[in-house]
C-alpha cells in the first residue's frame, strides 16, 4: 500500500514546494526576445512587400496610359498613394512592437508570441492588401483612360483593398496593447499537494510544518 504523501496528515508538504530557479525567471528566458524582433521584422518586411507590389503594378498601368492621355496622370496616382499607405500600417506596429522590447531579462515569453502575432497580422495583411491594389490600380487606369466613367468605381474598389490592410492593423494594434500589460517574469511557488484540481489553490504553505488541506 503507497503512501499518500499529499495526506492532511503528512506534516512536511512544504518538502514539495517547486521554486523558480531561474536567474531571468521562468517566463523570460533569454530566447523570448526572437519572436518580438521576428515580429517587428515581420511588419515592416511583409507591407513593404505588399506596398512595393501595388506601387509598381500600378506605376505600370499609369506609364501605359500617360502615352495617350498625359493630362490623367495626377487623376491616376491615387492607386499609388493607397499602396504606399500599407507600409506606413507596417511601421507603426514595427516602431510599437522595438519600443516595447526593452530590456531583454524582463521581455516575458507571453509577450514575445504576442509581438510576432501582431506582425504577422499587419505584415501579411498589408501584402494582401498590396497585392489587391496593385491589380486593381493597373487594370483601373488603364480603363479610365478610355472611360471615365470607370474611375468612380476603381475608387470604391481600392478603398475595398485598403481597408484589408487596416483590419490587420487595428488587430496588431488590440494584440500589442494586451501585451503591454504588467507580467512577472519570475514564477510565484507552487505545490502540487496543493493544486486546485486537489481541493487547494497551489500556494505554497507558509512553513515548513504547515500543511495545505487536501480532500484525501
Amino acid at each position: 500500500m503507497s503512501l499518500n504523501l499529499c495526506s492532511p496528515n503528512v506534516t512536511t508538504v512544504s518538502a514539495f514546494n517547486i521554486y523558480d530557479t531561474e536567474v531571468t525567471g521562468v517566463n523570460c528566458p533569454i530566447y523570448s526576445a526572437f519572436f518580438g524582433v521576428m515580429g517587428a521584422t515581420a511588419a515592416m518586411v511583409f507591407s513593404a512587400l505588399g506596398a512595393a507590389y501595388g506601387t509598381a503594378k500600378s506605376g505600370t498601368g499609369i506609364a501605359a496610359m500617360a502615352v495617350m492621355k498625359p493630362e490623367l496622370i495626377m487623376k491616376s496616382i491615387i492607386p499609388i498613394i493607397m499602396a504606399g499607405i500599407i507600409a506606413i500600417y507596417g511601421l507603426v506596429v514595427s516602431v510599437l512592437i522595438a519600443q516595447g522590447l526593452g530590456n531583454a531579462t524582463s521581455y516575458s515569453l507571453f509577450k514575445g508570441f504576442i509581438d510576432l502575432g501582431a506582425g504577422l497580422s499587419v505584415g501579411i495583411s498589408g501584402l494582401a492588401a498590396g497585392f489587391a491594389i496593385g491589380i486593381v490600380g493597373d487594370s483601373g487606369v488603364r480603363g479610365t483612360a478610355q472611360q471615365a466613367r470607370l474611375f468612380v468605381g476603381m475608387i470604391l474598389i481600392l478603398i475595398f483593398a485598403e481597408v484589408l490592410g487596416l483590419y490587420g492593423l487595428i488587430v496588431a494594434l488590440i494584440l500589442n496593447t494586451q501585451g503591454s500589460s504588467t507580467f512577472s517574469c519570475h514564477a510565484t511557488c507552487f505545490n502540487p499537494c496543493c493544486a486546485v484540481a486537489k481541493g487547494g489553490d497551489g500556494t505554497c504553505p507558509s512553513s515548513a510544518t504547515s500543511t495545505c488541506f487536501i480532500q484525501a
